[in-house]
């Protein structure tokens, strides 16, 4: 209780027994008894002046009971709050030996100034009949106010109905995740916060589990769509409870709005998709590039050998010499079409096409790690970045880019999940004043050897058994075509940093793009 006045503690002693006819004490903080009731008086047997004006140590007798009151009031004291406890052992020191009581139990109330601080403990004593509808009554209050304060902070959206599914509470949460107040639904079937056909089923699945006991979705947590008050739906992971109270049935619902968690999911398939489908087409440039290389230089030895076989054929005479030199003739020609054919290929996919925008390097980074970075927390790889804030605008192909990065990152998670107990990896970017950026990927795998260094970026080569040693060359022909380049360190602690360069958006660039 609050005591707000100024009087003196005497005066509010006085006036606290004033009036109630029940056997209270009234004690200071220091616990020295400052006044009580006649009816206290009564049930203990002693004159006024045996306890009051005393210690409560010096107006009871000695023992457990006097100890268990006195670390009572001590908590009450300390905690501001009300303690209940059994009181048919507390004796006045001055009641006679044959002194006995009926069963009692007592309620230390602390009366608080403005500032908060206690200045009187009501100590009262109660008949169990008085006790019970008190602490019924207090119990009840207090239910309701933990009640009260849980709905008002739970995080997740929280909606209580009765068994008739008619909503009976509703969370500060749902409130502002369905669009009504909880006067606006109270009593109405909880169907009202759902679409169709949930809205039809729900009642059916309420009356079929309270008649059979069958469980479709209590204790059972899915995923179900909810409907706001402006019409809108949205999808949310719902969870039921059961409380059970006399023969009458609750229902408690947690729900989780999983609007933005659908939402990034979606935007994660649409980023790994595209990803992908560039991997693909650039892994399939790069190999055709590599294969027209590689071919087009045994089809221009075919073209020499079949030219140098038609000068021979020239030095002999006979009916079928003509024939022989015209069919080699043709078939040198043939070997130079192939290989302008396949110089051609290789010339347009070296080429390649892309779409070179003012892109933001941070969130690039960001995008890319989302993808490359799956498991790797279940690895024990600890992740760190480091940015640049002056790298922030680079001239890039965004899925290209992305496409990099996730090759990189992944290669280190690979290579420290498979030889290193110590798995760190850093994501770092500076800006450089040549109009260019360098972003580095480091790990603390095991390391390259300074032969295998020299040839990384080549098609085919690879240092991973099933490998096809296609992506790091990928990765030098998408930077380089960017007007960057690629490279790798061995530094002297261990581990690999693989570096490369984009160049930055300049400033009349940036002013056209916006």
């Amino acid at each position: 209780m609050d005591q707000t006045s100024e009087k003196s503690p005497i005066q509010d002693a006085a006036d606290l027994i004033a009036s109630p006819p029940h056997a209270e004490l009234v004690i200071s903080p220091d616990l020295r008894i400052v006044a009580c009731t006649d009816a206290y008086l009564q049930v203990v047997d002693v004159p006024r002046e045996a306890i009051v004006g005393r210690s409560v140590r010096e107006a009871f007798r000695a023992g457990p009971a006097l100890d268990r009151l006195v670390a009572s009031l001590e908590l009450v004291r300390q905690s501001r709050r009300p303690q209940r406890m059994r009181a048919e052992a507390f004796i006045p020191s001055g009641a006679s030996a044959a002194t006995r009581r009926p069963p009692m139990s007592a309620v230390n109330m602390p009366v608080l100034a403005a500032d908060g601080t206690v200045t009187l403990i009501l100590h009262s004593l109660e008949t169990p009949a008085e006790a019970e509808p008190m602490s019924m009554a207090l119990a009840l209050e207090a239910a309701e106010a933990r009640l009260r304060s849980i709905l008002q902070t739970v995080p997740d959206a929280m909606i209580i109905i009765d068994e008739q599914g008619r909503i009976e509470s509703l969370s500060a949460t749902a409130e502002r995740l369905f669009g009504y107040s909880l006067g606006d639904v109270a009593g109405k079937n909880v169907s009202h916060l759902m679409p169709s056909p949930y809205r039809e089923q729900h009642d059916s699945y309420l009356k079929r589990y309270l008649s059979t006991g069958e469980r479709r979705i209590i204790g059972i947590g899915r995923i179900v769509v909810g409907q706001r008050q402006d019409g809108t739906t949205f999808p949310m992971h719902l969870t039921v409870g059961e409380l059970r109270s006399a023969e009458r049935h609750y229902f408690t619902s947690f729900i989780r709005d999983l609007t933005d968690q659908q939402l990034t999911e979606s935007r994660l398939k649409e980023l790994q998709s595209e990803v992908t489908h560039m991997s693909r087409f650039t892994a399939l440039g790069e190999m055709a590039s590599t294969l027209a290389h590689e071919i087009n230089q045994p089809l221009t030895a075919i073209s020499n050998y079949l030219k140098g076989c038609q000068r021979l054929l020239e030095r002999i005479e006979g009916e079928s010499a003509p024939v022989l030199r015209d069919a080699v003739g043709k078939a040198a020609d043939q070997a130079l079409r192939a290989g302008d054919i396949i110089r051609r290929l290789r010339e347009f996919v070296a080429r390649g096409e892309s779409e070179r925008r003012i892109e933001s390097l941070p969130k690039l980074i960001e995008d890319a790690s989302t993808l490359a970075l799956i498991g790797a927390r279940e690895n024990g790889v600890e992740v760190s970045f480091r940015l640049d804030p002056n790298a922030d605008l680079v001239l890039a192909d965004r899925i290209q880019i992305q496409q990099v990065l996730v090759n990189l990152i992944r290669n280190a998670i690979e290579v420290m999940i498979e030889s290193s107990n110590d798995r760190r990896l850093e994501i770092a970017t500076v800006a450089n004043s040549d109009d260019a950026v360098e972003v580095s990927v480091a790990d603390t795998g095991a390391g390259l050897t300074q032969e295998v260094a020299q040839h990384l970026f080549q098609p085919f080569v690879t240092t991973k058994r099933k490998g096809m040693g296609l992506g790091l060359s990928i990765c030098r022909t998408i930077v380089e075509a960017h007007g960057g380049k690629i490279w790798v360190e061995a530094p002297p602690s261990g581990g690999t940093i693989f570096r490369f360069t984009l160049r930055t958006a300049r400033q009349e660039e940036v002013s056209h793009a916006g």
